[in-house]
């Protein structure tokens, strides 16, 4: 069965809807041909790579930190939570999966075809807050990475931290040679720098020599403390990460997919195993970071308080040189294949919200120097100290952040409007909005502990008067999103090409009188030229305007009859009977004319309504700036007045 060309449904051409205009990631769109014959795993290797791109958000320097920070203080206890997480994650990007494929969108635009400008705007920037955050994790890691391996590799203090931070800046270039090579090189480096990670905590597991028992016992789920449950939310922002969300509904649009059912049904099973084995790799590797911190830390009963330390313990502790350079080195993969998918989805949620294109690495510039500077400002102050606390902010905003691009992802792949025959079922919309309670649950015991912990404090009002409305709006945003009615997703705008075409031709309207503002003046040669063209063309009734200006005009009106409003009706008159003459043979009934008194455009609108005019025609000077002010400006003024097409030519 073939999907129907589009008439109100995206998920049939999205292609050919948008007119390769606005499609996700547009330089590489549908680049990946899949192929339609041969073994299974020929189709499975030409779908697999978008995934593990997105895997690698659930790798980067941010998850280290929660990880250790679990594993370090809480032993085995929070591997369940990482569990949990992995679980959400494999579902939420399912359902990321199926939006991309089935209607074309990626996630960002589907939030601006569906919300009105203030949401998405609002969205967009909470989106923003996301990737910066993430970002600056990425620096820190990549930074901290840096230092540790020139200590190892070179000994002494390594290069210093700061310099290490201002060093990542220039990734950008990196990721612009990258890029020239097609998204299946940027897939293949992606792999690569994966298996090194995963391969050095291989390393590090086999060195720490882990309970067995304790493992197994970190998978029951047990209570948690205000300083536990900021970890956990801390893992759950690590793991599930919102850009994520909006990165790999628009990866997935990368294969040439058939737009059949059967095509579009092969596609989103495909993709949806690709991820389930990326993302439980993904979790392999947090939970053997988790697992090592826990063995080698909580059982010695050290509290490791930041990611240099935990590495400097490693060296101390298992009495290997391989452990903590292995640790090194898995950190500057992490957070390098961790860059290279923000820049792509802080490009996605620019170009989806907004429909502003920005050149990846202009863009990856802007991002980095977000990060940087509270980066430098922190080591400046603080040295590194506060950078593994940092770290785990970092991801405790991601978390904060993730209920608004869940929300949004929940309800479109539940509208059978959206989705059609590929609507989540009702098994999944329940799991959907189980995860969606979870998480909000979580953050709001985490913001209400959090905000009485900050009204403690000797500024209570100030912290209050801040921390509820702003809550609150959000809040209410995330209610609001909840209950709002999903309607017929449409094009670029929230309207598609076929609507618009389909109305146009309802409202397709004949012209029979074109209006020209005639000035008397030289400027009116290119005036009648257009004016006989469009007469000629349309078998139309020319009307000949002019407004009478002088004083006379504007005090005493038609009833001026002063030597100015008798010239001008004079030379009217004779270019009348001498466009009449161009226009004997065309087909087009005689001109007429129509004098005004006063102000311009005023009269130009006035006389267009009375005479009926269909189309006018008015000069365009060019001017601008102190000469509008001057001799002020009349085609603003009409067209604001008149529902009427206004043809300007440059006199």
């Amino acid at each position: 069965m073939s999907i129907k060309p589009f008439e109100g449904n995206v998920a049939a051409n999205p292609a050919a809807v948008l007119g390769g205009r606005v499609r996700s990631l547009d330089d590489v769109h549908s680049t990946v041909a899949i192929p339609n014959r041969g073994p299974k795993w020929r189709r499975l290797l030409a779908f697999a790579g978008p995934a593990y791109m997105v895997a690698v958000g659930y790798m980067d320097p941010g998850n280290w930190a929660t990880d250790i920070a679990g594993g370090a203080k809480f032993g085995y206890q929070l591997i369940w939570v990482l569990l949990m997480s992995n679980l959400m994650a494999v579902l939420l990007q399912s359902l990321s999966v199926k939006l991309g494929i089935v209607t074309g969108r990626d996630l960002a635009q589907a939030c601006r075809e569906t919300y009105g400008p203030i949401t998405r705007w609002t969205l967009f920037l909470l989106c923003e807050i996301a990737i910066a955050a993430c970002d600056l994790a990425e620096v820190l890691g990549t930074a901290i990475g840096i230092n540790l391996l020139t200590k190892q590799v070179f000994g002494g203090e390594g290069i210093p931290l700061v310099w290490a931070v201002l060093i990542t800046g220039f990734d950008v270039f990196l990721l612009m040679a990258i890029q020239k090579f097609g998204i299946r090189k940027m897939e293949a480096l992606i792999i690569s720098l994966i298996s090194i990670v995963g391969l050095s905590f291989i390393v590090e597991i086999f060195l720490s020599k882990p309970s067995v028992t304790g493992i197994a016992s970190g998978f029951v789920p047990t209570k948690l403390n205000s300083e536990a449950l900021y970890v956990a939310i801390g893992i759950i922002g690590a793991t599930v990460m919102p850009h994520n969300l909006y990165l790999h509904s628009a990866l997935v649009q990368t294969r040439k997919t058939d737009r059949t059912k059967a095509g579009i049904g092969q596609a989103i099973r495909y993709n949806i195993f690709d991820s389930a084995v990326a993302l439980n790799v993904a979790f392999l590797v947090n939970a053997a970071i988790l697992i090592v911190a826990a063995a080698t830390f909580f059982t010695k009963g050290i509290v490791v308080e930041d990611i240099g330390e935990a590495h400097r313990l490693l060296d101390e502790l298992l009495g290997s040189k391989v452990a903590p350079f292995a640790f090194a080195l898995a950190l500057i993969c992490a957070g390098q294949s961790s860059t290279i998918t923000g820049t792509l989805a802080g490009q996605i949620t620019m170009e989806g919200f907004l429909q502003f294109k920005m050149r990846p690495w202009l863009r990856r510039l802007i991002t980095r120097s977000i990060a940087i500077i509270p980066a430098v400002i922190v080591i400046l102050k603080t040295g590194s100290a506060q950078t593994y606390n940092l770290l785990i902010f970092s991801q405790v905003i991601l978390s904060l952040q993730l209920p608004f691009a869940v929300i949004p992802l929940v309800r479109f792949t539940s509208s059978k409007v959206m989705m059609r025959d590929f609507v989540s079922s009702k098994f999944m919309i329940v799991l959907a909005w189980i995860v969606v309670t979870i998480i909000l649950g979580l953050n709001g015991k985490m913001l209400y502990d959090q905000i009485n912990g900050w009204a403690a404090s000797d500024h209570r009002t100030l912290v209050l008067a801040l921390t509820i409305p702003i809550c609150s709006l959000l809040g209410a945003l995330l209610v609001w999103m909840m209950v709002h009615r999903i309607r017929e997703p449409g094009g670029a705008g929230g309207v598609s090409a076929f609507e618009v075409v389909q109305n146009a031709t309802t409202m397709t309207r004949s012209i029979r009188k074109i209006g020209v503002a005639v000035e008397i003046s030289k400027k009116d040669v290119p005036m009648i030229a257009e004016a006989l063209s469009q007469a000629k063309l349309h078998k139309a009734e020319l009307v000949l305007l002019h407004i009478v200006e002088g004083v006379g005009g504007q005090w005493h009106g038609s009833a001026a009859g002063d030597r100015e409003s008798h010239e001008d009706e004079a030379y009217l008159s004779d270019l009348v009977t001498r466009v009449n003459q161009e226009l004997a043979d065309s087909g087009a009934p005689p001109a007429t004319m129509q004098l005004g008194f006063g102000s311009v455009p005023g009269e130009l609108i006035r006389l267009s309504r009375e005479n009926d005019i269909n189309l006018l025609l008015v000069g365009g000077h060019g001017h601008r700036g102190l000469a509008d002010v001057v001799r002020g400006t009349t085609i603003d003024a009409v067209r604001h007045g008149l529902k009427i097409p206004i043809l300007a030519i440059r006199a």
